[in-house]
Order: structure tokens, then sequence, then C-alpha cells
């Protein structure tokens, strides 16, 4: 008789260190891909960011910079060369005096804010301009001041305040001055001399030529002659609060635009950062002929009839790496041509 055996064991099985080593390098080359793929769609996400932001930045800074060299050398009477100035003090600031409503300057030459590393102060190589203009809100005259310095004005109200500055105009000429008082409640504008507010009037006269004694050069300006604030502006490439503007530092770099401020009756400039990120601008001027040119080439600012902007627009992609940052940069030029002076 036969004996039979027991069937063999099957015998238990698992992965091979081989094995095991070539799942892990394969999936090792998987998540590689994935993070490949993630790392490059951060930095397409962050460069299309920053192109955005310069885009945007381009946008904004010529608007607002457009607007002031548009209007540039506007009365609001009409084009006049007869403008009296009676302020205290005529060229200590770069905002009380005319200057044909334009006045530019090279990334050399000496300008209203000088070269420098703090806060608010110009960035080397970089020009800058000042424009001149009446402002936005022009209000009628009711009243002439023939007998007292004072307007009254044909509004029943304004936001004129005390220490405003302000162009008072008609067809034959136009005035600069300061409100000594404004009396809000019969809507009187008052330019006495004295010393209630800064710079102050240096003459009750407001014509032309500008002669400052008390009574000064005698001019009357009659009913409906307009009156605005003066907007003076002075622009120009600065360093904010983040460090000093440099082409590796476009974080640190504004647009910048300073503008009469009054407080307690006392006026004075005031720079206000517009758009960040603008790292240079170089300007050319158009004095007849075809041909733009640079301030510095100018003979006459009144002739000028256009400005071209050529702005420099940079945003890191990544402002963390302050080492090796990668940067986004674009050149706009705009030619803006002012209004008045355009036939």
């Amino acid at each position: 008789m036969s004996r039979q055996t027991p069937a063999a064991a099957l015998k238990q099985r698992g992965f091979t260190l081989i094995e095991l080593m070539i799942a892990l390098v394969l999936g090792l080359i998987v998540i590689g891909g994935v993070i490949s793929v993630l790392l490059s769609n951060q930095q397409t996400y962050r460069s299309n960011q920053a192109l955005s932001q310069v885009q945007d930045g381009s946008r904004t800074a010529f608007e607002f910079l457009a607007r002031d060299i548009r209007q540039a050398g506007l009365t609001g009477c009409g084009a006049t060369a007869k403008i009296a100035n009676v302020l205290n003090n005529k060229g200590t600031s770069w905002w009380d005096t005319w200057n044909n409503g334009l006045q530019g300057y090279a990334a050399n030459a000496t300008a209203p804010i000088a070269v420098g590393t703090t806060a608010n102060l110009r960035a080397a190589n970089t020009d800058s301009i000042t424009l001149m203009s009446a402002g936005d809100s022009g209000y009628s005259v009711n009243a002439p001041s023939s007998t007292s310095a004072n307007f009254k004005l044909n509004e029943p109200n304004s936001d004129l305040q005390t220490g405003d500055i302000i162009i008072v105009c008609d067809p034959n000429q136009a005035t600069i001055l300061q409100v000594s008082d404004y009396q809000s409640k019969s809507v009187t504008v008052v330019h006495n001399t004295g010393n209630k507010v800064s710079p102050g009037n240096c003459s009750d006269g407001l014509g032309f030529p500008t002669l400052c004694t008390t009574t000064g050069t005698k001019y009357t300006y009659q009913n409906n002659a307009m009156l605005a604030k003066l907007n003076a502006s002075y622009w120009y490439i600065g360093n904010n609060s983040l460090g000093t503007c440099s082409a590796t530092t476009p974080q640190a770099c504004s647009l910048f635009r300073s503008t009469i401020s009054v407080s307690g009756g006392n006026a004075a400039a005031q720079a206000q950062e517009i758009v960040r990120g603008v790292t240079n601008m170089q300007l050319a001027y158009l004095q007849g002929g075809t041909s733009f040119v640079a301030a510095g080439s100018v003979t006459d600012w009144s002739a000028v009839t256009a400005v071209r902007v050529t702005l420099t627009v940079a945003v890191p992609t990544n402002p963390n790496n302050i080492n090796n940052p990668e940067i986004v940069q674009r050149v706009f030029t705009n030619t803006i041509a002012l209004r008045n002076r355009v036939g």
C-alpha cells in the first residue's frame, strides 16, 4: 500500500529590496515632476502678476501726470503773458513762481528736490518737471475789489480756506496771490498784506507788472472774473519708505507728486507717493519744429507745446529674494500736448 505525502506548503514571498528601490525611484520621479510643474506654475503666476502690476502702474502714472501736463500754463481765462505775482519772497519755493506754467529739469540739473538716499528725495539720473495752472474748481467773482482787498464770489459756497494760494484772471491778465482770510458766510476772499498767513502778500494791488508796495500796481477785476486755487505740482522719481531707489531695488522707487499743502494758514510743499515701482523718468520737449529736445536745450519754456514722457516701470517677481531678485521691467513712452498752446 502506497503512502501519500502532504502537499508542500506554499512559500510566502514579499518584495525584494531591488523592487522596493525601483518603486521608490519611480515615486520620486513622479513627485519631482509634480513639484516641477507646481514651481513652474508658481513662477508663471508671479511673472504674470508682476507684469500686471507693471501695466497698471504705467496706466496710473500716465493718467495723473498727463492731466497736469495738459493743463500747464492755463489760467482759466485763456492764454496771457501778463501774470502778476504778489506773493512774498517769490523764488524761494518752486511753487511760488509761475515760470510760464512749465519748467523741466534734466537729471544733472539743480531741481526743487535734491538727489539723495532717504525717503522722498529724488533718485539719481532721473528727470523732473514743475507744472502750474488754475485748478479744476473755478469760481466767478460777483463783486470786484475796488476799494478793499477782497473778492465776493458769485457762489453759495466754495472749498477755499485761509492760506490757499489762488489765481484770479480776466481776458487781460492774471494774478497769483494768497487768501489772507476766507469768510465762508459771505463767501468772500480777503487778500490783505501782513503776516497772518505765510508766505503772505507783498501788495494789495493786483496789476501787472507787480510792484511790492502796500498799494502796488492798481488793477480791478470786474464781475465774472474767474478765481481758482493754484494747481502747482512737481513730478519726480524718488525713494519711498522701503529704501533707496536703484535698478536692483525697484520696490524702493516711486513716482512722486509734490503739491501745495495748507495748514494753519501756512502754505508749503508736500510730496505724495503716486505709483510704486517707477524707476526712471526721461522727458523731452517740443519747442516749435518737429524735434523733441532735452530740458537743457529748451530756450523758451513758453513756446513748449508738448512733452514726451518715458517711464521705466519694474516689479520684482519675488520681493522677498533681496539678493537675487527676478525683475519684470517695461519702458513706456507717451507724448502729451499742452491744451492751451496747441492751435
